[in-house]
């Protein structure tokens, strides 16, 4: 699948997923090139329909974008509740764990999401996998320790990197943390994996979202199709 074939499906789960919103709601969104279709229909809903929703980011860069449409964006802290958080997430499988992170924001993800009443993630098909890992899994650290933390890594054949930008300098996230990517390939048994990361000091959040997401919406050339998670 090439680049424009691949956007087209996330444009189509994009406008799908724009169709859940309606007047009045609060709205997580989510980040990473997905999401930008998303909120890219929402704008235009609020521009040409006079859609009015509140919404909350998960990164700086998708306020940006929703602010520039006129999209009224607000601090979590200044909302009792979230009634549906949209997101992308650069694995999922058919138990419905998930790998996000990809664009550094998975910390700020998983605070939206776990504050959700609903929870759905928008995908390309071939974002959809029998076993989760073959995306490398992101690991927010603090930098101050981060070489310790990577050596523990390592010797627990979880093969980290510590992700670097276009010009060789460390990824920081919106936290000002770093990014560690684990490269396992395949993940026979997340739960596990995410109570030895979450433990290990100086990790502040992984990138495993384990059975949490309520409805994946899969952009197909056919035509978006749902996936409804039947343990939620």
């Amino acid at each position: 699948m090439d680049k424009a074939q691949q956007d087209a499906l996330k444009k189509a789960a994009g406008i799908e997923a724009a169709k859940i919103v309606e007047n009045d709601m609060t709205v997580g969104l989510g980040t990473g090139s997905t999401v930008r279709f998303l909120v890219d229909e929402l704008g235009r809903r609020v521009q040409e329909e006079g859609l009015h929703f509140t919404g909350v980011t998960t990164s700086r860069r998708t306020q940006e974008q929703a602010e520039g449409y006129g999209i009224r964006i607000v601090n979590i802290d200044e909302v009792d509740h979230i009634d549906v958080t949209i997101d992308g997430a650069d694995e999922v499988d058919k138990n419905f764990n998930g790998i996000k992170g990809g664009g550094a924001a998975l910390l700020w993800e998983k605070i939206v999401a776990i504050n959700s009443n609903r929870i759905v993630w928008i995908v390309d098909q071939s974002k959809v996998v029998d076993v989760i890992g073959a995306f490398p899994l992101p690991v927010e650290v603090i930098p101050f320790g981060v070489g310790h933390v990577i050596k523990k890594f390592e010797a627990k054949g979880y093969r980290p990197t510590l992700r670097m930008d276009t010009d060789g300098k460390p990824v920081r996230t919106d936290e000002n943390d770093l990014v560690v990517d684990l490269h396992l390939e395949r993940i026979e048994h997340p739960q596990d994996l995410a109570t030895d990361l979450i433990t290990t000091v100086g990790v502040v959040e992984h990138g495993l979202f384990l059975n949490m997401v309520d409805t994946v919406i899969v952009g197909d050339p056919n035509g978006p199709c749902v996936m409804t998670n039947s343990n939620k």
